[in-house]
């Protein structure tokens, strides 16, 4: 017998079913609530609202646990590599060794972008933000492809693959373009070798110089885009599905992924972690005094507490080792990580923390990684972008792939004023 939940409104009671995950999560699936009864469900910031049935990532906070596809962070962060997961996140499997490798080669074939896109960057002001160019040139970018940005589901489904692809590696090239035009420094063209490897490549070097990767920073960086591949129902995942709901193509679903993602209590929290810990530096403080003031409700302290984890991020857990490894390869001794473990260690021991269930998150060492890699701040929210792409990718396929799938049209109360008339402006 199908399990059951009752909502009892007034006098009446109305039955729903009651849906459970494949890891024990339940909902009162209330689809019928309004029709029912009339009512609605008011849940601001949908908190407590499962908005789909979704099989790529499966999150518990309270244990603080991450899972794509069933396999943990941890054991992907140990054995396998961004562009592997990728392919998990968006397909459902690890892929066999031929289908990894006709990937990889898709992805280096892909490197480049249309030369005529080279002058959209001139278009753009020396002050624009990064991510506001990465936005536009993604959407931009389905100019190019116009048979995989049909806006007809079934088109643009039959070329899923190339356009993940193009997607995936061409982001970089917008990515690292970006940067070199806000610098006045030429384009660099892509070379054959590794995902992160060549983005490194067209960031940092010259005609003249070329880059050289001598302390594993190309590894790091590939382990950061991993641990943000995915995150389940976000803001900028939310996102895209709303937007691809519509029918929208996957260029402009990606593209509104990264106007949501620019937001500073989304994307943009691992820049006020390194402002932070720039201010904590500058002020002759190695925390301690700044933890008294965070206590204290006189000080903000970024990067700890998470929207959904109420335990320790387990990406904070990888990323803070890591950070200690890529640091000490380059033989750096950053101020700003001794401050920043001394944070960690407060929040873990101080009972304060702990009954807040005020853990680190992902954003309190993803910037300084970045930071050491030599990635400016402001580009700290276009590197989330390059890591989220797949799951984006992979949310944008759950939505076109469901012949059920309906457009995303939340309720809402209405508050405002209930009847006025019209009154000419010379009388108001």
């Amino acid at each position: 017998m199908e399990d059951t939940g009752t909502i009892r409104l007034g006098n009446g009671n109305f039955e729903f079913p009651i849906i459970e995950g494949t890891l024990g999560e339940k909902a009162i699936d209330t689809r019928a609530l309004r029709a029912k009864s009339g009512c609605i469900t008011y849940d601001e910031g949908y908190g407590n609202t499962g908005s789909c049935l979704s099989k790529i990532t499966f999150i518990n906070g309270e244990k603080g646990i991450l899972k794509h596809r069933g396999y943990s962070i941890e054991d992907l962060a140990k054995n396998s590599t961004f562009l592997e997961t990728a392919m998990l996140i968006i397909y459902g499997d690890l892929p066999n060794q031929e289908n990894l490798e006709t990937f990889l080669q898709k992805i280096r074939s892909h490197a480049s972008i249309h030369t005529s896109m080279n002058g959209h960057f001139d278009s753009f002001p020396s002050a624009a933000h990064p991510m506001a160019i990465l936005s536009s040139m993604l959407n931009s970018l389905g100019a190019y492809h116009p048979e995989m940005s049909t806006n007809n589901r079934e088109e643009d489904l039959a070329h899923f693959d190339e356009t993940a692809v193009i997607l995936i590696s061409k982001v970089r090239a917008i990515a690292a373009m970006t940067y070199r035009m806000k610098m006045g420094m030429p384009f660099i063209p892509p070379a054959d070798t590794s995902y992160t490897s060549n983005f490194l490549h067209m960031m940092f070097s010259e005609p003249y110089n070329e880059y050289v990767d001598n302390h594993g920073v190309g590894k790091a960086l590939d382990l950061f885009l991993m641990l943000h591949a995915d995150h389940e129902q976000n803001c900028s995942t939310s996102t895209v599905r709303m937007v691809a709901s519509g029918g929208a193509n996957l260029f402009a679903s990606v593209s509104a992924g990264v106007s949501a993602l620019w937001g500073p209590s989304h994307g943009g929290a691992n820049m006020a972690v390194i402002k932070m810990l720039e201010e904590i530096h500058a002020s002759g403080d190695d925390g301690s005094k700044f933890i008294e003031a965070a206590k204290k409700g006189e000080a903000k302290l970024m990067g700890f507490g998470h929207r959904v984890y109420k335990n320790y991020d387990p990406r904070a857990k990888i990323l803070g080792k890591s950070s200690e490894s890529i640091l000490g390869s380059m033989g750096m001794n950053d101020p700003l990580l001794e401050i920043a473990r001394k944070l960690e260690q407060s929040a873990l021991k101080d009972d304060y923390f702990i009954n807040r269930k005020l853990y680190p998150n992902v954003d309190f060492y993803s910037g300084i990684i970045l930071k050491a890699i030599g990635i400016p701040v402001d580009m700290f929210t276009v590197m989330f972008a390059l890591g989220r792409m797949p799951g984006w990718i992979a949310n944008w396929k759950e939505i076109a792939e469901n012949p059920k799938s309906r457009i995303h049209r939340p309720r809402q109360i209405y508050i405002g004023e209930t009847e006025r008339s019209y009154v000419p402006v010379n009388k108001r």
